[in-house]
């Protein structure tokens, strides 16, 4: 690979969902890796920690699964109540570890892989040497300064990367913030272990068991009313949970352990990489929260990456050629992306739309394909094709189950 210089092959600048990963699996390749990251594990962020079946199977093809979801029950049915009828379906089984599991489980296979893991260390800038980059200068907690090099720096520092502020990627299929999210956890809440979601007028909520006999629940409203709510969180969140008095009901009998805490992200597709620089996970693409699907897109995104940077380093393909393979698989998402900002605007959907939703609730092997879908196991392009929305409306007509596809 051109461009390589002393020190380390990779730096990957984030060592939670994205960076960790990509750490682990460019050691097991046999490159010189460096993960940092200004947090110390374990640690908690605010997530919706799903990590649906895609993800799952990363974990597993990994060896780090059961690690991984330790203490966290699996979920294996996932319900969507959108008020006049019910989609519930088996998607392949969930799991919804905490991120002080999760995350602290992946830095210790990227160490064990051989990455040299610094917690507690802060970047404070990139190094560029004529236009590339070529290393990070930062410090850990109280120390001095030190300057480390490497043939690519990886971007894996969330919303906020500091990477991805200092090569200004450019960004493509932007949307803006959408929905406010505000997450709490609740103990004696009854629940049959599913992944359980309601969506109401200009309202939503979701609630799914986690570690240590907790439900996480989150309940948003349009971005457009964050101003306005603010000042009553607490309130606006138990209104939305009253929409749905049956779930009310069984929340009177239980209790927040934590206080609530919100969120709002922005949407965005960004170039993945440049001279010396790579982003992975949120650094580079995102999407809202409300189909939790961003730990298995990082996970993904680092398995992409790392395959790249193999190639690339290996002499198997040029820099650019490997890096625009992996933006071209990734930017394959697309229509989950589209699928998943269109709900976040908590609008009501077109009436064609409903008809569809319709049909599909209480026919099992469509409802099944549903939840594939808003669990990223298929896309949405093959679900809403002409050919099997007109199947599934054929069949709903007639009163039949829909026939498999061909």
């Amino acid at each position: 690979m051109n461009g390589a210089v002393s020190g380390f092959d990779v730096i990957v600048v984030g060592a939670r969902c994205a960076g960790s990963p990509t750490a682990m699996l460019l050691a097991r390749m046999g490159h010189r890796v460096l993960l940092v990251d200004r947090a110390s594990f374990p640690s908690d962020t605010v997530s919706t920690h799903l990590v649906h079946a895609p993800g799952v199977a990363a974990l597993r093809r990994w060896g780090l699964l059961e690690r991984a979801v330790a203490g966290s029950p699996p979920i294996d049915t996932y319900a969507f109540d959108f008020g006049p009828f019910t989609i519930t379906g088996r998607p392949g089984t969930g799991y919804a570890p905490r991120r002080t599991v999760l995350d602290t489980a992946l830095v210790a296979a990227a160490a064990a892989a051989g990455a040299e893991v610094r917690e507690r260390f802060t970047v404070s800038e990139l190094v560029v040497d004529d236009g590339r980059v070529t290393g990070i200068r930062g410090h850990c907690a109280g120390g001095r300064t030190v300057t480390e090099r490497a043939a690519v720096v990886v971007g894996a520092d969330g919303l906020h990367s500091l990477v991805a502020r200092t090569v200004r990627p450019h960004g493509y299929h932007e949307k803006p913030r959408l929905l406010c999210g505000y997450y709490a956890y609740w103990s004696d809440l009854p629940t049959d272990g599913r992944f359980e979601t309601y969506d109401r007028p200009e309202r939503a909520f979701a609630a799914w068991p986690t570690n240590d006999d907790l439900m996480l629940v989150i309940a948003g409203w349009p971005y457009r009313e964050f101003a306005a709510n603010r000042g009553d969180v607490e309130g606006n969140y138990l209104a939305t949970l009253e929409t749905v008095p049956a779930f009310a009901d069984r929340l009177r009998g239980a209790r927040r352990e934590t206080r609530i805490v919100g969120t709002a992200v922005p949407n965005y597709f960004r170039t993945p990489h440049g001279p010396g620089w790579a982003l992975v996970g949120d650094a580079g693409y995102n999407k809202d929260f409300i189909t939790a699907q961003g730990i298995q897109d990082a996970f993904r995104d680092a398995e992409l990456v790392a395959t790249a940077l193999h190639e690339a380093f290996t002499g198997a393909a040029t820099y650019d050629a490997a890096m625009e393979r992996y933006r071209a698989v990734r930017d394959e998402a697309l229509p989950i992306y589209e699928f998943t900002t269109s709900l976040a605007a908590l609008e009501p959907p077109p009436p064609e739309l409903a008809r569809l939703l319709a049909a599909v609730s209480g026919e099992q092997a469509t409802m099944d394909a549903f939840a594939q879908v808003a669990t990223g196991v298929t896309s949405p392009a093959e679900f809403f094709s002409d050919e099997n929305v007109g199947r599934i409306l054929a069949a709903a007509s007639r009163g039949v189950e829909t026939p498999p596809r061909r």
